[in-house]
């Protein structure tokens, strides 16, 4: 069984512990600033100990694909190869980092951005398919905005390659992996699920043929890149809208065997998470996010963004119902993960919902008793890392306040188990619509974090060891 600070060799690359950095939107953008930017984001958590970084999603192309403002693009080598940089300042640190690799295709900012979409009048909307009826209803109520160009056989190749040429590009710049967004209505889910995906080419029909552009993607990347790690995100589409709204998605059982398959097509480690077919709260559970909502310096920029007042107070209204359905719940995706880690042999990496070194412990099989187990017995591990996401913008260092260092070791010993700071409150979340960075933006938060900050709980055991 092991703990969260034991190694663990994902594709060749030897992690130093089991906690990772979950991807997030850094908003950092792809100008003369954007690698300071990351830098700035990244670069404490590696400091703090944790001993993986997914850099959010990037995009692979110059034009289109963007899911909110200011991601950052990676089609352009001599952009990527600045990049160094960073991937330098985490390998100081003993830290290893992967890139996370995305297109948008129907979720992209060209779809819903009001503000987007007039300054981008001509910009085409790549699509697996013709959007189901349910978007297409969406955009005759003037919620979205859909004009997609279905891809042609022809053109997934050449996106497919896009994703290569980027990864490489990535591993030139010292990036120790590549993570693919295969989730979140990103384009790789599009493909995979029955929902979006209508094709009927090698790409489209039976579930092997969904499977084929992602068998695709990890030979360009084999072929382009080399031997580096990949990981991608496995989706189970069961947070998706109820039947007869929709019929066709990803059961927790089509996500094990999209598992199973990717290990026989190379992939090194997976990620199962649970995400609807639209792009909704089901990927960051929690509370309504009343006070970003209500935040008076932002309604002008929600208001370009959503395109008027009376559209801003329809998103807000939906985020609200979104909220009732999906409330906090602790390791949300445990359940999945579990059934995944039977079926493969391969690394499975957790998120969602992590909030207790307890619960990490639990997840990684180190704990006492669970949903599969009596209590005071182990249990099987439901996974082999544990990820957190949100919990980064609370507390950037938070690595040192989980990790079993000499601060912290009393507090685990004696099960007074160190807990986030981060209450999925989601104020975080709603600014990053304007292109707003993804910090913690409530109060109470940031004062228990002032508290323990000059407590010294977030000194990593090198940082004490040269004070010492």
């Amino acid at each position: 069984m092991a703990t969260l600070e034991d190694p663990l060799t994902i594709g060749g690359v030897t992690i130093p512990n089991r906690l990772y950095r979950a991807p997030l939107l850094e908003c950092a953008g792809s100008g003369p600033d954007a690698v300071d930017a990351l830098i700035d984001d990244l670069e404490p958590a590696a400091a703090s100990g944790v001993g993986l970084i997914f850099q959010g999603a990037t995009i692979v192309r110059g034009e289109g694909g963007c899911a909110a403002p200011g991601m950052t693009r990676v089609h352009d080598p001599a952009f990527v190869s600045q990049l160094s940089r960073l991937t330098d300042r985490i390998h100081d640190h003993g830290g290893r980092i992967f890139i996370q690799l995305e297109h948008g295709g129907l979720r992209s900012m060209e779809t819903w951005n009001a503000e987007y979409r007039a300054g981008h009048p001509d910009l085409e909307q790549l699509a697996v398919s013709k959007p189901p009826w349910q978007l297409q209803l969406l955009d005759r109520l003037g919620f979205l905005s859909y004009e997609p160009q279905v891809l042609s056989t022809d053109e997934v190749y050449d996106l497919a390659g896009d994703f290569g040429r980027a990864a490489a590009s990535a591993v030139e710049a010292g990036y120790d992996g590549i993570h693919l967004a295969a989730a979140n209505m990103g384009i790789i889910q599009q493909f995979l699920s029955p929902f979006y995906n209508r094709r009927d080419d090698e790409f489209g029909g039976s579930p092997e043929a969904r499977l084929a552009f992602l068998a695709l993607v990890h030979d360009e990347i084999r072929g382009r890149a080399g031997d580096v790690p990949i990981v991608t995100k496995v989706p189970a589409e069961t947070p998706a809208p109820p039947t007869p709204i929709v019929r066709r998605k990803l059961s927790l059982s089509d996500g094990v065997e999209i598992a199973r398959r990717l290990e026989r097509i190379g992939y090194d480690a997976v990620v199962p998470v649970q995400t609807s077919v639209v792009w909704d709260m089901s990927i960051v559970r929690g509370e309504y996010p009343a006070r970003a909502w209500e935040n008076e310096n932002l309604q002008e920029a929600y208001d370009a963004a959503f395109g008027g007042p009376a559209r801003r107070r329809l998103v807000s209204l939906a985020n609200w119902v979104q909220s009732l359905q999906y409330g906090f719940e602790p390791a949300w995706n445990e359940a999945f993960c579990r059934r995944v880690r039977e079926a493969v042999s391969i690394p499975v990496l957790a998120e969602g919902g992590i909030r207790e070194r307890r619960e990490m412990d639990r997840l990684l099989g180190a704990g006492e008793g669970n949903g599969g187990g009596e209590s005071g017995q182990e249990t099987e591990p439901a996974c082999d890392m544990v990820g957190l996401a949100r919990p980064f913008y609370a507390e950037p260092r938070l690595g040192a306040r989980l990790l079993d260092t000499d601060a912290n070791a009393t507090l685990i010993a004696e099960d007074t188990t160190p807990r986030v700071l981060c209450d999925s409150c989601n104020n975080c979340t709603v600014p990053q619509a304007t292109g707003a960075p993804g910090i913690c933006r409530t109060p109470s938060v940031l004062q228990q974090r002032g508290v323990l900050e000059r407590a010294g709980a977030y000194a990593s055991s090198e940082e004490t060891e040269t004070r010492e």
